[in-house]
């Protein structure tokens, strides 16, 4: 855990040597979220695991290595978490614009995440987000790092500078106002 770390860091700085060290030694997690993120999505799939995690890698590290910076390894993941959340979503978008025949991709929520055994549009879910952000953004943190990078709640707290019962509290109100918002879209 040190050296992935130490790698973060050093990319943070600008030392894009070490992207090329940290990839393998994260590769197979990030490959775990992909598969993740893809499983929840209904129908066919074009997007693999592998394709996914290359497209968020390059947005994540790309050219303004610079400007990044992860406080620890639960922080880096909830950032690919949102990347590769941003590349489903822009995938969905640009399946449904008209010139691609328009559709939406549906999402399988996990029983004991958002949902329970609903088929949720990406799309909604995204505008829901957004919706939520504007709002509340702390507990909107607490939702990108449980739902999208599978964190823990004692990850997500170490991540964030607070206590469980305030990342736990946050969960609650979170998924019952996404359930709110969502239930208004069927």
């Amino acid at each position: 855990m040190g050296d992935v770390e130490n790698l973060l860091v050093r990319l943070g700085q600008g030392d894009m040597s070490a992207s090329d060290q940290l990839l393998p030694l994260l590769y197979d997690e990030l490959r775990s979220l992909a598969r993740i993120r893809l499983a929840a999505e209904l129908g066919p799939q074009t997007l693999q695991p592998t394709a996914l995690v290359h497209e968020a890698w390059l947005r994540l590290v790309g050219s303004n290595a610079n400007s990044l910076h992860w406080d620890s390894r639960g922080h880096f993941f909830a950032s690919a978490a949102k990347v590769m959340r941003r590349v489903l979503i822009d995938r969905a978008r640009h399946k449904k614009s008209e010139r691609q025949g328009g559709g939406r991709k549906r999402l399988m929520l996990d029983s004991g995440e958002l949902a329970a055994s609903k088929e949720i549009d990406v799309i909604d879910i995204e505008e829901a987000l957004q919706e939520f952000e504007s709002t509340y953004p702390e507990h909107a943190e607490v939702v990108q790092m449980k739902f999208f990078a599978g964190l823990t709640h004692t990850e997500i707290a170490r991540v964030l500078n607070v206590s469980e019962s305030t990342v736990k509290r946050q969960w609650r109100f979170s998924r019952a106002w996404l359930h709110r918002k969502l239930d208004a879209y069927e």
